[in-house]
């Protein structure tokens, strides 16, 4: 029995140099790209088209280029007499002055209303929660939606979880910040003063709790 346990730990020292050195020679890949929202204050919030959405496109006096339209996984959308416009990451009025400028040069001065339904927007713009939720998901930003609402809409905490450990990454000025929330405090303790504005793009991520 002995013999066998001394071969067992030869063989998981040996597993693991392997494993090691296999690793040592994997390239490895560069970080995700950053993307800073326009919205950096809850005062000022602007929503931004995204893949998914549904577009309505109303050319003034001209109904047989108006329609509705859906946002291509690529982020652009195609019209009668504007192919593959570029439309995520924009806001509707953004888009429309944009469409105005592309119809120039077949209508004279037109006029063009966007409406967005079936909200989704960028990805880079909605709210994810990590980790020790009951519902980990992103979430779509609402305009000042704060971080008692975010926990409301993914179901709290799990019974494993670290709230007062949880952290928020946040694009502030072009780089990914850390900040420390206490989350147990907020909902399990009712201390309101622990709930922040979220902003578009920021993640939460909650640990489990060392018992």
């Amino acid at each position: 029995m002995k013999t066998n346990k001394i071969a067992l730990s030869k063989l998981i020292f040996f597993l693991t140099l392997l494993t090691t050195g296999c690793a040592s020679n994997l390239t490895k890949l560069p970080s995700a790209t950053k993307y800073t929202s326009i919205t950096t204050s809850v005062d000022d919030y602007q929503y931004l088209i995204g893949p998914g959405d549904n577009l309505s496109i109303f050319v003034w006096r001209n109904p047989d280029i108006s329609g509705s339209f859906i946002v291509r996984p690529d982020g652009k959308v195609t019209t009668s007499l504007v192919e593959d416009i570029e439309v995520s990451g924009k806001t509707a009025t953004m888009l429309a002055r944009e469409i105005e400028e592309q119809l120039g040069k077949y209508i004279n001065n037109p006029r063009v209303t966007v409406s967005v339904t079936n909200f989704t927007g960028p990805l880079s713009e909605q709210v994810r929660v990590i980790g020790e939720a009951t519902n980990p998901s992103a979430v779509s930003y609402t305009e000042r939606m704060t971080l008692l609402d975010l926990m409301i809409a993914v179901g709290g905490l799990t019974e494993f979880a670290d709230g007062n450990d949880a952290k928020l990454v946040r694009m502030v000025a072009g780089e990914q910040k850390s900040f420390s929330i206490r989350i147990d405090d907020l909902i399990k303790n009712g201390d309101i003063e622990e709930n922040i504005d979220m902003l578009p793009g920021d993640i939460i991520i909650i640990p489990e709790a060392w018992f």
